[in-house]
C-alpha cells in the first residue's frame, strides 16, 4: 500500500461537525504539548498569543482563541487551506478518492504531529518554526513519534509530497520517493506547493497503490525529467511544461 506524506498550511478551515476519535499514535501521546497550547490560547496574555500565532495584530488572532478540547472538528485534510489543498480540489472528488486521502494521507501539524489525513482535528494556528511555550514541536514529535512511523510505514511504499521543513519532524529510515519541480530549468516555489497537490489528487483519483503504479501514472503538464537516487532516497526531477 502506498503512504503519502504531506505538509499542512497555515491558512485553516473553521468549523466543523465531526465527532472526536483516537488521533495516529494516541492523543494521549500529544497531552503536553496540547495542554500548553490551550494554556497560551486561553491565558489572555495577547503577546504570548500573538508571538504563537505569527501574528502582529492581535485581532487576527481571534478567530483561533478557542478550547482545542471543546472545539468543532474537522478531518485534517478538510482543515487546512492554502495553495496545495485549493490545487488538490478536496471538495470536488468523490466519496472513494476523499476516503482514500483520508486513509493514505499522513499530514506533519505544527500542533498535532503526525496525523491521518482522517483524524478529525480542532481548528488551531502554530506558525510554522514557532514553539508552543517551551517545546519545539519539531523536536517534541520527532522524539515520540519516529518509532513508531517505522513501525506504521514498513510495509508500505512512501511517497515523501512534505516541504523540506518537515523533515525535522520525521526521517524515514527505509525506502521512500520525492519529487523536485522545474520550471525553465529553475526550481519552483510557489509551483512546488500547487503540484504536490495535484499529484496528490491524481493518486487519489487513480487509486495508486504502490511506488511502482505511481511511476507510470502520468500527469497533466509533468514530463520527467531525471530519477536520482541517493540511499535511500528516490528523487524524480519533473519539467512543469504548460
Amino acid at each position: 500500500m502506498l503512504k503519502i506524506l504531506f505538509s499542512p498550511s497555515e491558512g485553516k478551515n473553521s468549523g466543523g461537525n465531526e465527532t472526536q476519535q483516537e488521533l495516529f499514535g494516541a492523543l494521549s501521546a500529544r497531552e503536553e504539548i496540547l495542554n500548553e497550547y490551550n494554556s497560551i490560547v486561553l491565558s489572555q496574555d495577547e503577546d504570548k498569543i500573538k508571538k504563537l500565532f505569527g501574528f502582529k495584530k492581535f485581532s487576527e488572532c481571534e478567530a483561533y482563541i478557542c478550547d482545542i478540547f471543546n472545539s468543532p472538528l474537522i478531518h485534517a485534510i478538510q482543515r487546512y487551506q492554502g495553495v496545495a489543498y485549493d490545487y488538490l480540489k478536496y471538495n470536488t472528488l468523490d466519496s472513494q478518492m476523499q476516503s482514500y486521502l483520508k486513509e493514505h494521507t499522513i499530514i506533519f501539524s505544527n500542533l498535532y504531529g503526525p496525523i491521518l489525513g482522517g483524524d478529525t482535528i480542532a481548528n488551531y494556528k502554530v506558525k510554522q518554526g514557532n514553539s508552543v511555550g517551551d517545546t519545539s514541536p519539531e523536536n517534541f514529535y520527532k522524539e515520540r513519534f519516529s518509532y513508531q512511523l517505522d513501525l506504521y510505514l514498513a510495509q508500505h511504499d512512501i511517497l515523501d509530497l512534505r516541504a523540506g521543513y518537515y523533515d525535522k519532524f520525521y526521517k524515514t529510515t527505509q525506502e521512500y520517493t520525492t519529487l523536485k519541480f522545474l520550471k525553465n530549468g529553475k526550481t519552483v516555489s510557489h509551483w512546488a506547493k500547487a503540484y504536490r497537490g495535484i499529484v496528490l489528487g491524481e493518486v487519489a483519483k487513480h487509486n495508486v497503490a504502490s511506488i511502482e503504479e505511481f511511476m507510470k501514472l502520468e500527469i497533466e503538464n509533468l514530463q520527467v525529467h531525471d530519477i536520482n537516487k541517493i540511499k535511500n532516497k528516490t528523487q524524480i526531477i519533473y519539467n512543469i511544461v504548460e
